[in-house]
């Protein structure tokens, strides 16, 4: 199966994974990917993810497996609500004096920079603009 947007389905699984209120789930591995579940796992909205080796018939092929994480009183996952924002039909670039707020800072959006994978507050702080990714609160 050929994805055209191979983000979309990453935030998609996650998002499915959440409402059915999965521990883990698994996502085919590219190194965005990765970077995004990384500043996933610092912003403290995952518990853990490791990619793996997955042999299937004659092939060999990564995935990375995403630990969600629950409150444990109330079982709500960290990640309330994630949405892809520049797409592959319309890709949406900010400079550093127009980076986004998310929820009223409580999220976070996920830009590509020049530098990397970063989120909106270390933009900030480096003064880098990128593409928008996705809002993550």
């Amino acid at each position: 199966m050929v994805l055209t947007d191979p983000i979309a389905d990453m935030l998609t699984r996650i998002r499915n994974a959440i409402m059915r209120k999965h521990e883990e789930v698994k996502i085919p591995h590219s190194k965005m990917k990765e970077a995004i579940a990384k500043l996933l796992l610092s912003e403290g909205f995952i518990s853990n993810y490791e990619v793996k080796d997955v042999q299937k018939k004659k092939s060999t092929f990564k995935e990375i497996v995403i630990k969600l994480k629950y409150d444990p009183n109330t079982g709500e996952c960290a990640i309330r609500g994630i949405e892809r924002v520049s797409k592959p039909g319309r890709r949406i670039y900010v400079g550093v004096d127009k980076l986004p707020v998310v929820k009223n800072h409580l999220g976070i959006a996920v830009l590509t920079t020049s530098k990397g994978i970063k989120t909106n507050k270390q933009c900030k702080r480096e003064n880098l603009g990128g593409e928008v990714i996705c809002y993550i609160w």
